[in-house]
């Protein structure tokens, strides 16, 4: 099984793109705390690095930024490249298929107020005019 559950805040502003065949994918990166202090009191931080795809990415790309709070449900994925100086390297990523955006409102905008219905939720109905 290969599952991951983060929740934790982006360090930077995602960075949306396509593909060579159009295909959209988002990458950023998530900071979070681990539940512990270290030796001299402090609570030390990991980094996960994710990519999302399709219209997961484009909202991600759109609606998320630098600080925003996110839980991210996705699964581990390996990959090899060279650097510029030709040396081989593996990165671990999180290929999310889930990513819940956990902050309520953006900064300087209106909190979303709920709509108000002025009808009842739930109307009478005679039983003299059921079919049954």
């Amino acid at each position: 099984m290969n599952k991951v559950y983060l929740i934790g805040n982006l360090t930077r502003d995602p960075e949306l793109s396509e593909t060579s065949t159009g295909v959209a994918f988002c990458r950023f990166a998530v900071a979070v705390n681990r539940p512990f202090a270290n030796a001299e009191g402090n609570r030390e931080v990991d980094f996960f690095n994710v990519i999302v795809w399709r219209g997961l990415a484009e909202n991600c790309g759109r609606f998320l930024k630098k600080g925003s709070k996110v839980a991210v449900v996705g699964s581990l994925q390996n990959r090899s490249y060279e650097d510029k100086e030709g040396v081989k390297r593996t990165a671990t990523d999180i290929v999310a298929s889930e990513v819940e955006f956990l902050n309520t409102n953006r900064e300087g905008e209106e909190p979303v107020k709920p709509i108000k219905s002025e009808k009842p939720a739930l109307t009478e109905i005679e039983d003299d005019g059921l079919p049954f």
